[in-house]
């Protein structure tokens, strides 16, 4: 009977001690297990019809006269991001949305905004 010098009879049971537990912690085993969990964690982008697109533009547009403040949601890189403020503006050229308080002002791209709330 041939036995493997690597395994170790404890009772009925056979156990590769050490070696069991550094095969576990390799560090590309870390690393690729890193990387599946920032990929489970991502937020596909949400897909918007035209109907979702018209409802976004409308709330915008009252937000905008106003000038109450709002809570704006916006993907990028698989993260949902909620931003509040007031909205100030709406830069057509360069496809910019302009909200903040009277402290500071912010910028955020139109095609990342997935939906505006009016806080009352």
């Amino acid at each position: 009977m041939k036995r493997n010098k690597y395994l170790k009879t404890v009772g009925d049971i056979k156990d590769r001690g050490k070696i069991k537990w550094t095969a576990l912690m390799l560090p590309e085993h870390v690393e690729m297990i890193r990387e599946w969990y920032e990929k489970d964690e991502k937020v596909p982008k949400p897909d918007l019809n035209e109907y979702d697109l018209q409802l976004l533009q409308e709330e915008m547009d009252i937000a905008l006269k106003r000038q109450c403040e709002v809570l704006i949601h916006s993907w990028k890189d698989g993260v949902i991001h909620e931003h509040r403020g007031m909205i100030e503006g709406i830069d057509a050229r360069s496809r910019m949305l302009i909200y903040g308080d009277q402290a500071e002002k912010h910028r955020l791209p139109m095609d990342e905004v997935v939906s505006i709330v009016t806080v009352e």
